[in-house]
């Protein structure tokens, strides 16, 4: 027989800001930042201090689904039924059409699988979806985002593709929540309920948090359980309960920035919430044989004077931006299936969000390779196995290098197709190449605030050549404020030439 396998609670954060943990924060800086269900975990478990995403949404999202760098499966951030008129089988816009995903592959380890929340990862056709990449229960959303009191898709999405359908009013797109195969029409609220219309109303994240929670008390413990909880939170519209929107009211007008407010009051909700679900874990005693992940989809956003109310102090730059406060996130593992020996610890180990996906395959006992890709011409799989590193077996990451992909050579926001590596981590330094790459700043402790920078036109050449070239000890300096390609033309060539 195998060794047991444990039940895996995976918890994917949206547009949560490095600024934005209060692990992060020292006593008495919290400047509003209450993550005291989270905090107690990362004390229980590891803080895993070098963890990478792509820089948007769907990329990082299709990533870990697929168990591939963004620049093996799609680097856009559009709509998902944009597609590739030449590549009929799989050239939709997120996870292509043969590649094998997280929830069969965990089902095939004989995993009862969920998947609840954001899903991001396409949606061309029913096998674009959760169910049909091997969920066996799902409730979601297709999109970048929607409502959280009325579930319709924005309209136009930040010119990310249209989401509206002929008929529609122009301030809304369609409701976008699904059951499985088919719309949960009967969970949807009015269109009339909104941030100043909240009663006989259903918070979105709460909806998704119900079905978390019956997921666990329904199951039998026997049985593996896989759970992929992905919040809507803290991805805007900045939309809360009232309870807690007045809870930080003290960070809004006319001091703060209402954004500041609202989005500290998502975070503080979704905080409340994880705190429940591990609460009812640990009451049903699954907790001692739970691995327990959670981390950030991208860095937070700080774009747009900072309306999206994100902040990565003191991480250089956001959300869209190749710097660490775009890739670099917030991420721990917990739970009771850690060796004793690696709780309380921090892992400077470098891992990528898709290493999760052979890690998990490995724990499941299944081969993480991807025939079925294969045999349709598509990348493999670049995840690799942490658990050797997570459980104290190995003190060094089975990754030593880590490709950063973009979108373009210009600014590259997640709009354009032709996928390119736009930088590289290895060891302690890492070098970006793009011609304009924005967000090229920082914000203080406090950010958004009333001074209003905007980071959007804040920008860096980071060229092809060692002197026009970026590059930095992101050890001896994670702000990335000084840049060594002119003093070290050898190791810029180096890495530039990999």
């Amino acid at each position: 027989a195998g060794a047991p396998r444990p039940h895996v609670l995976y918890v994917l954060l949206d547009d949560w800001g490095w600024a934005d943990a209060g692990w992060h924060r020292k006593i008495g800086e919290e400047e509003g930042v209450s993550t005291p269900h989270m905090n107690a975990l990362v004390r229980e478990g590891i803080e895993l201090d070098r963890h990478y995403a792509f820089k948007v949404c769907s990329p990082s999202r299709t990533a870990i689904q697929s168990g591939r760098n963004p620049i093996h499966t799609s680097v856009t951030n559009t709509m998902e039924t944009y597609r590739n008129l030449h590549d009929p089988v799989s050239g939709w816009s997120a996870m292509p059409l043969n590649m094998t995903g997280l929830g069969e592959v965990m089902t095939r380890g004989g995993y009862s699988t969920h998947f609840y929340g954001k899903w991001d990862a396409g949606i061309a056709t029913p096998f674009h979806s959760p169910l049909g990449r091997g969920y066996n229960r799902s409730l979601f959303y297709f999109h970048h985002q929607n409502d959280y009191w009325t579930s319709a898709t924005q309209p136009d999405e930040s010119d990310a593709g249209d989401t509206t359908c002929p008929g529609f009013p122009k301030d809304r797109g369609p409701i976008d929540l699904w059951e499985d195969d088919h719309p949960a029409k009967d969970l949807a609220n009015s269109v009339n309920c909104s941030q100043v219309h909240q009663g006989g109303c259903r918070y979105e994240d709460d909806i998704f948090t119900d079905r978390v929670r019956t997921a666990i008390a329904e199951h039998d413990p026997s049985q593996p359980l896989f759970l992929f909880w992905a919040p809507h939170a803290v991805h805007d519209p900045l939309e809360v309960p009232q309870a807690f929107a007045d809870r930080f009211a003290a960070f809004g007008p006319p001091t703060g920035r209402w954004e500041r407010q609202y989005y500290l009051a998502i975070l503080a909700h979704i905080d409340e919430k994880i705190g429940g679900v591990v609460k009812l874990l640990r009451d049903r005693g699954m907790w001692d044989n739970t691995l327990m992940i959670v981390h950030a989809d991208n860095g937070g956003p700080i774009y747009q004077h900072g309306r999206a109310g994100g902040n990565n102090w003191p991480l250089k730059g956001g959300k869209v931006s190749n710097w660490e406060g775009g890739i670099r996130v917030n991420a721990f593992v917990s739970g009771g299936f850690l060796p004793k020996k690696v709780r309380g610890t921090r892992s400077e180990a470098l891992m990528a969000a898709w290493d999760w996906y052979g890690t998990l395959a490995a724990l499941a006992g299944v081969d993480a390779r991807d025939e079925r890709a294969a045999a349709a011409g598509l990348p493999g799989v670049d995840s690799l196995d942490l658990w050797d590193v997570l459980s104290g077996a190995s003190a060094t990451s089975p990754r030593s290098e880590l490709a950063i992909g973009t979108d373009g050579y210009t600014i590259g926001i997640g709009k354009s197709f032709a996928a390119r590596v736009g930088g590289l981590i290895r060891g302690r330094y890492k070098i970006l190449v793009q011609a304009l790459i924005p967000m090229s700043g920082w914000t203080g402790p406090v950010f958004p605030n009333l001074t209003r920078w905007d980071a959007d036109y804040e920008f860096t050449v980071c060229g092809p050549t060692w002197w026009s070239g970026c590059l930095y000890d992101i050890f001896e300096d994670p702000a990335e404020r000084v840049n060594l390609a002119r003093k070290e033309p050898e190791l810029w060539r180096e890495m530039h030439d990999r």
